[in-house]
């Protein structure tokens, strides 16, 4: 219902109203046109393409030139209370995850990254692009340097699971903490490809640095992730 004497802004109202008709409509549905919105609430089309516009904006709906308007999919969330792997993430929301390996291979360190490793530049790393999936949709890009003499005989095998539980299961190291960055920017033309987003697309950069209990860092991973399909959460207590 659209209460026009309201003092919440009729834009407004229709947002939580379209909030509401999608919650029996499943992702990919779509929705009414503006011009369906206006006639039904007797409300000007500016008014409805406003709504729209920022239930686009949040990830709530999606527009598809020349269809329509569609339900989005529903987005991750990760909390960043706690340190887990991405297939801990995707097991712990009831979705699968599948790997596709892209990439691995034993190189050299570059040297901004073997100062933060704590290693000699040249030292032999892994390096590791994988494809992260959850329920048969790209979610993010990620390209991972490992020590070779810390994280010993790595097989491909592995890398379709958790590196993390390879670390702690089968090497018995414990993993303390790691330190993390996460900032927005635009994809590029051969990661927009391999998510299944347009380039340009706006996407989410994170970078990880993982540490043992010793203090040793032994993984810095850089992933990219889609920004339409996962958000981070971070639960912050007032000291």
């Amino acid at each position: 219902m659209i209460i026009k004497d309201s003092h919440i802004p009729i834009y407004y109202q229709l947002e939580m109203e379209i909030k509401e008709i999608i919650k029996e409509l499943k992702p990919g549905d779509p929705i009414s046109s503006e011009r369906e919105f206006s006639e039904k609430y007797g409300i000007s089309r500016m008014t409805v393409r406003q709504a729209i516009n920022n239930l686009v904006a949040e990830g709530v709906l999606v527009r598809q030139r020349g269809k329509g308007t569609f339900v989005a999919a529903q987005k991750v969330e990760q909390e960043l209370s706690g340190l887990t792997s991405f297939s801990e993430d995707m097991h712990s929301r009831g979705l699968t995850p599948k790997t596709k390996i892209l990439d691995f291979k034993t190189i050299p360190c570059p040297r901004g990254i073997a100062s933060k490793l704590k290693i000699e530049e040249g030292d032999q790393v892994y390096e590791v692009s994988r494809l992260r999936i959850a329920d048969d949709i790209p979610m993010a890009l990620e390209t991972s340097y490992l020590p070779t003499l810390l994280i010993k005989e790595l097989q491909e095998e592995t890398l379709h699971g958790s590196i993390y539980e390879y670390v702690e299961q089968t090497l018995h190291q414990k993993i303390s903490h790691a330190t993390q960055t996460i900032e927005s920017t635009l994809s590029h033309k051969n990661e927009s490809a391999s998510l299944g987003i347009k380039e340009g697309a706006p996407v989410l950069l994170m970078e990880r640095f993982s540490y043992l209990a010793n203090g040793t860092p032994f993984e810095y991973v850089k992933s990219i992730y889609r920004g339409d399909r996962y958000k981070f959460i971070i639960d912050m207590k007032r000291s």
